[in-house]
């Protein structure tokens, strides 16, 4: 006979129940409130967060820029690489990717046959390029290598000219540069080849690539010479808008100019990247005014200096090809006509003051949206759109901008033409070295005797030494090079004189007449120099006990 159930079973069913109803319960109102703070929250702008903030990310660069004198902002190459960016192994050549072309020769049949008491070189020979990727992979340290051309002869029976394209381990765009090198070669046990010298950047002019004959004119008479070495992977051609249907199916973010112009390049690249991030925000193309003011803090006259170009300072290419961007003329020349020619005009809205916040104009439908800041300054800065409660919704897109590949050549140039192997000290002077009420040491401690004593304790005797600095006065740093190889910037103005690739690049940028190699210029090189070097030495971390931004700022 069946016994009747213990009382107790539908109690204990009825905890189980609750305490799993009440658990499901908990679970679902976690999972309601972590997707309410994905979807609402916005992390703040990092360059927001408060003025000291906004200080840190103009002055304080991690590649040795001149963080006092408030010169260089930081770009996208000096952000952390993305993935999207970064190369798969089998593009670089390594250690491994040689032994594994090594074991491929030496298994092939159809290796040329060597004579070893011979002094003639087969540059062809797969050998002889091995050679020269093991011998460059010991030298150069800090450079990866991307590719190399097959090496044709020298000017010597057992010379070998080899070009190959490279990236600096410290610049974190993916940017490439080329170099091509004379190297001489010896035979070896069982026919292998070795280096036994090589010569400077850019010395392998055999293998040099050059530009075609219809970008290379001449004066009818004169005789002909050897066209500069040109960088065919700059593409920073203005874009054509199209057809008018396609101009009128677009939506656009247009921003007269307001009282940026004329600023600081750093107040400029700060509203400038509002205006893009806003324009990312809103999923509208930018319009964008290349022409650029530049502040007389940059120039010996200390006047402004209008008509620069945009494409002089910062790599249009690939903005083009991060952000959607129409140039100012093209896309004036495109409303004027639809206007000229259709009766109806294109839907326009018109703000007058940034107080119209991004998120207002989230669904406005108009064709262009115009934000004008015609109203005294500094109401009428760009950057005040991304102020406040826009700062959660717009963001800077910091990874388009970088420094123009043309500057980024003579950064590559010079750093090449000391084999990558140098040390580099950053001597601010100027206007602070004869402030002595902020700066009551500096002066003494940049003298010549005093930065020669303590290098002494820094950098090893006839080193390469790049002297970084804005001291005008060229024979300041003799004092030195009797323990150095001193180098300066000036002693590279061919890379921008008249006879140069950058004067005749920047010179059709500009219509056809010459472009000033400007001071913004200059410390954005200066900049990229100090960064590749293996020793850096900071003035007011090493050299002088003031503080770098004046008196009791420590």
């Amino acid at each position: 006979m069946k016994e009747p159930s213990s009382s107790t079973d539908p109690i204990g069913q009825n905890l189980i129940k609750l305490i799993s109803n009440v658990c499901f319960s908990f679970f679902v109102l976690s999972v309601l409130i972590f997707t309410v703070i994905a979807i609402t929250y916005q992390p703040p702008d990092p360059w927001l967060e408060s003025s000291k903030a906004l200080t840190r990310v103009f002055t304080e660069v991690e590649n040795a820029t001149f963080k006092t004198d408030n010169s260089v902002v930081k770009t996208g190459e000096d952000l952390i690489l993305s993935p999207a960016m970064s190369p798969t192994a089998s593009s670089l050549i390594t250690e491994d990717v040689i032994e594994k072309y090594e074991e491929k020769i030496v298994n092939s049949s159809s290796l040329t046959v060597c004579d070893e008491a011979s002094n003639s070189i087969n540059c062809s020979d797969p050998r002889a390029l091995l050679a020269i990727e093991k011998f460059n992979l010991r030298v150069f340290k800090s450079i990866v290598f991307l590719e190399y051309q097959t090496p044709v002869n020298g000017s010597k029976p057992n010379e070998c000219d080899v070009s190959w394209r490279f990236r600096n381990k410290k610049e974190k765009s993916w940017r490439k540069y080329r170099d091509f090198r004379r190297f001489r070669l010896g035979v070896g046990e069982n026919c292998s080849y070795k280096v036994t010298s090589a010569l400077g950047w850019h010395s392998g002019v055999n293998a040099r690539r050059f530009r075609s004959r219809n970008n290379f004119t001449r004066s009818s008479g004169s005789p002909r010479v050897s066209p500069p070495n040109r960088d065919e992977e700059i593409n920073d051609t203005i874009p054509i808008m199209g057809s008018e249907s396609a101009f009128r199916k677009g939506r656009y973010l247009y921003y007269s100019r307001g009282g940026d112009y004329c600023k600081s390049m750093n107040h400029y690249l700060w509203s400038f990247l509002c205006g893009l991030g806003e324009a990312q925000y809103l999923n509208r193309t930018f319009v964008m005014d290349l022409s650029i003011c530049l502040a007389g803090s940059y120039n010996p006259s200390n006047k402004d200096e209008e008509g620069k170009d945009f494409r002089y300072y910062f790599d249009f290419e690939h903005l083009k090809e991060t952000a959607s961007i129409v140039e100012e003329g093209e896309f004036m020349k495109d409303w004027k006509k639809w206007d000229r020619t259709l009766k109806k005009k294109i839907p326009v809205r018109k703000v007058s003051t940034y107080k119209v916040t991004p998120m207002q104009l989230k669904k406005d439908k108009n064709t262009i949206i115009w934000r004008q800041f015609d109203v005294p300054e500094p109401e009428n800065y760009w950057y005040r759109v991304c102020e406040g409660q826009a700062a959660k919704y717009v963001q800077r897109p910091w990874q388009a901008l970088w420094k123009s590949k043309r500057l980024m050549n003579i950064v590559s140039e010079i750093s090449g033409q000391m084999d990558w192997d140098f040390d580099a000290v950053h001597v601010v002077r100027g206007e602070k070295a004869q402030n002595k009420e902020l700066w009551p040491h500096l002066d003494s401690d940049t003298a010549p005797d005093a930065l020669l004593n303590k290098l002494k304790g820094i950098i090893q005797p006839w080193r390469n030494l790049y002297i970084a600095t804005n001291e005008p006065f060229y024979n300041y740093f003799d004092r030195l090079r009797s323990n150095y190889k001193v180098h300066l910037l000036d002693d590279y103005k061919e890379l921008w004189g008249n006879m140069s690739e950058w004067y005749n690049e920047t010179k059709l940028l500009n219509n056809g007449n010459p472009v000033d190699f400007d001071g913004y210029m200059r410390v954005a090189v200066d900049t990229e120099v100090l960064y590749r070097a293996k020793t850096r030495v900071e003035t007011f971390y090493n050299l002088t006990k003031d503080c770098k931004d004046g008196v009791n700022t420590c």
